[in-house]
């Protein structure tokens, strides 16, 4: 098995050209809106585990690469008002350049007949729209695949025998079918690729550092699941 790790909300960088469109909203940029609090910390945690890994740290906000190209929020309120011109310009230079260097890693592996294990490191804000979020870790994925199914619930249960008590959750605070980067690849790789979004809760994140005990537990069970 092959562990492909990403990371596709790392960061808020702005790239100087299109730092005119974030002038008054440097607030927004900062939240969670902007990006995962902590996913790149874990990331970088888990990266050591990885037989590929690839993170971006430009913010959602710009160009979202966990959503479709046709997906209404691609762009955002704060990008969709660029011209057809430079919206393919990010497309091109940002969206297009990430995805494909993952999708074309995870052929190559599948090709060489390797089962692939991609996780999709995320994070999310414990409370959106006043509503708090009872969740500590999700694991989100296709119920439909059998693969995806057993390993979120061996990932599940390993957690549990490090004597944890962080409450788990299956395909929350979103399901794991719907849009996505991980949605996308299982069409692209019906056969040997296993994709899972790992959400954390952003309560576990002080300074943008994930708490240390939660990455040495998550560390420890992946470590476990892929030397098996």
């Amino acid at each position: 098995m092959k562990l492909v790790l990403t990371c596709e909300h790392g960061g808020n960088t702005i790239p100087k050209e299109f730092a005119f469109l974030f002038k008054e909203h440097q607030t927004v940029l900062n939240s969670h809106k902007g990006y995962d609090l902590g996913s790149l910390d874990l990331f970088e945690t888990l990266k050591p585990l990885s037989n590929f890994f690839l993170a971006s740290e430009t913010s959602r906000l710009l160009i979202e690469l966990n959503r479709s190209l046709h997906h209404n929020k691609l762009f955002s309120e704060f990008s969709k008002t660029l011209s057809i011109e430079e919206k393919e310009h990010l497309i091109q230079s940002y969206y297009l350049v990430y995805r494909n260097t993952v999708e074309n890693k995870i052929k190559q592996f599948i090709n060489a007949e390797e089962t692939v294990l991609h996780i999709s490191v995320h994070s999310f804000t414990p409370v959106l729209n006043s509503e708090s979020r009872n969740c500590d870790i999700g694991l989100l994925f296709d119920s439909r695949k059998p693969s995806e199914k057993q390993f979120s619930k061996t990932f599940k249960e390993y957690l549990a025998k490090e004597k944890t008590k962080y409450r788990v959750r299956f395909n929350y605070p979103y399901l794991g079918k719907a849009d996505g980067f991980t949605t996308y690849l299982r069409k692209q790789f019906p056969k040997n690729y296993i994709g899972i979004e790992l959400e954390i809760n952003q309560k576990f994140t002080k300074d943008e550092i994930i708490d240390v005990q939660l990455k040495q537990d998550l560390y420890s069970v992946l470590k476990t699941i892929i030397n098996q």
